[in-house]
């Protein structure tokens, strides 16, 4: 059965909210970012766990903040409760600091008077985030390290070893083997057409970085994401991690539907996984259900499917979605584990075939 509101869970509004919220300069300063956001949400739901009102909560947040800019934004937080305004009204004056997802949620505690525990959530939620991310950098650094070692090492033999030999190779040019003669022409090449080379390379960069950031650009790039094999299942388990654990958390504490979909689309970068969320939103407004949504999508897995569809038939769809969030996460982090495993010995037997080639070709 399609998933019904309760009235706890219809549409929140934040009052008087601006067209265009309010930007702070904080030219020459570090911006505040996610471990900021954390340690704000943990001692403010600390503080209003032990009865301390929240305007005496900021304040006394603030006198405990090293980042000025962040003091900045809890001062400018503090200036707008005083005023008497919600404190999510006030929090969405700060989009560079706190996204939907975190104003939504407030908006729906200031609602049912359980800040305190939802502020909890989201640091959790932060903090697993933040953990994703660390995880997915870790895998993926060791490989990078290694495949731009290999390229330096590659183009100092070629400009810097080989010259040494150009003479006594040109003596006997007729008996060199194929690869020494490839190399030493490639040599030549990157000694005598270096500064076109170095141009041509940055100019590339440049433009396919300027590529990537149009519509066309992060397209194409969003949509093999998706189809590529071996990476589309990291990519979609990703996704599936950021999005159901902000769908699950926002249904579960009072936020609207539409809303609740709005911070998943906010907090998934991929335009692709994009549209699924805003096709879920359409289904849920047309009466099918979420579960309708899902079963369209085909790389959506299986098992989400399967799970979606129980959950809503048994009414425990936030909880559902939380579960999902949770075991993608532990199975992208063993997934990422193997990759580490698999590509460093794959990186070492590349970089051996690479140094024993050139090691021949001069011998």
């Amino acid at each position: 059965m399609p998933l019904e509101l309760t009235a706890a869970q219809q549409p929140l509004k934040l009052a008087d909210k601006p067209a265009e919220p309010l930007s702070r300069k904080l030219r020459g300063r570090r911006k505040p970012d996610m471990k900021d956001r954390i340690f704000f949400t943990e001692q403010l739901s600390l503080l209003l766990e032990t009865g301390t009102p929240l305007h005496v909560a900021l304040q006394a947040l603030g006198s405990q903040i090293d980042n000025p800019a962040m003091r900045e934004i809890i001062d400018g937080l503090n200036e707008h409760v005083t005023d008497g305004k919600p404190f999510s009204w006030a929090l969405a004056q700060y989009p560079q600091m706190f996204p939907i997802t975190y104003v939504n949620l407030v908006a729906a505690a200031e609602e049912g008077g359980f800040m305190d525990k939802v502020l909890l959530e989201l640091m959790n939620m932060d903090e697993k985030r933040d953990e994703l991310k660390r995880t997915v950098t870790a895998a993926l650094s060791y490989p990078g390290f290694l495949i731009g070692f290999s390229i330096f090492v590659v183009i100092f033999v070629l400009v810097a070893v080989f010259p040494k030999f150009a003479d006594m190779f040109s003596t006997i040019a007729d008996r060199l083997p194929a690869t020494t003669i490839i190399l030493m022409n490639a040599s030549h090449i990157l000694i005598a057409y270096w500064l076109p080379i170095t141009a041509g390379l940055i100019g590339s960069i440049i433009g396919l970085a300027w590529w990537l950031r149009t519509t066309a650009g992060r397209a194409v790039v969003d949509d093999l994401k998706l189809r590529v094999i071996g990476l589309k299942d990291i990519f979609i388990q990703v996704y599936l991690i950021q999005s159901m654990r902000v769908l699950g958390l926002s249904l579960n504490n009072g936020v609207s539907v539409p809303d609740a979909l709005a911070s998943c689309r906010e907090v998934v970068a991929n335009r692709s996984f994009r549209r699924f969320l805003t096709g879920v939103e359409a289904k849920v407004n047309e009466g099918s259900g979420f579960a309708a949504a899902f079963q369209e999508v085909d790389f959506i897995p299986p098992m989400v499917r399967q799970m979606v569809t129980t959950g809503e038939e048994t009414g425990n769809l936030p909880k559902v979605l939380g579960r999902i969030a949770d075991y993608y996460e532990r199975e992208l982090a063993r997934k990422l584990a193997a990759f580490s495993r698999m590509v460093e010995p794959i990186m070492l037997i590349v970089m051996g075939g690479v140094v024993g080639l050139i090691v021949s070709s001069l011998i």
